[in-house]
């Protein structure tokens, strides 16, 4: 059993008691993805701690890009839970990339790949490098949008 898992397990148990209805139900909600992840597919099996990471960082992205929608959208106590929520699940994460450290990391990747002089043709060598290291830490949209500046 992943030690990720458990602890979100553990955690939802303590907002349950608490009360904490914001908690609980986010933690609910996460849970119930990571399950849906692990059934999904031809045969059910067991997440990995990076697994659920994937899981926690799109279910992340999702409440932001929900918050936004609903700000945009003059809905703001749907925007205010929905970022709400997203501080719940980002509790979970590694600390994010600053701009500076996925710069830093591109530019190391270009350096590794020799694809300085390829151009935009070299974005999927620099990103294959780059992606597996920034996993649950940055967008990659933002990885992606260094990545053609640093190329281009």
């Amino acid at each position: 059993m992943s030690a990720l898992k458990d602890r979100l397990r553990a955690d939802l148990t303590t907002a349950i008691k608490a009360r904490d209805e914001l908690r609980s139900s986010t933690l609910r909600m996460v849970l119930t993805s990571i399950t849906n992840a692990e059934v999904a597919g031809k045969e059910a099996r067991e997440l990995s701690d990076d697994d659920i990471l994937t899981v926690l960082s799109s279910e992340a992205k999702r409440r932001r890009e929900a918050a936004t929608a609903f700000a945009d959208g003059g809905r703001t106590e749907m925007a205010a839970k929905e970022a709400a929520e997203g501080e719940v699940i980002a509790e979970y994460l590694p600390t994010p990339l600053t701009d500076a450290e996925i710069a830093d990391l591109v530019t190391a990747a270009i350096a590794q790949t020799g694809a300085g002089d390829e151009g935009m043709r070299a974005m999927g060598k620099v990103m294959g490098v780059v992606t597996p290291q920034v996993k649950g830490r940055a967008d990659g949209g933002a990885v992606a949008a260094e990545v053609r500046k640093q190329l281009g």
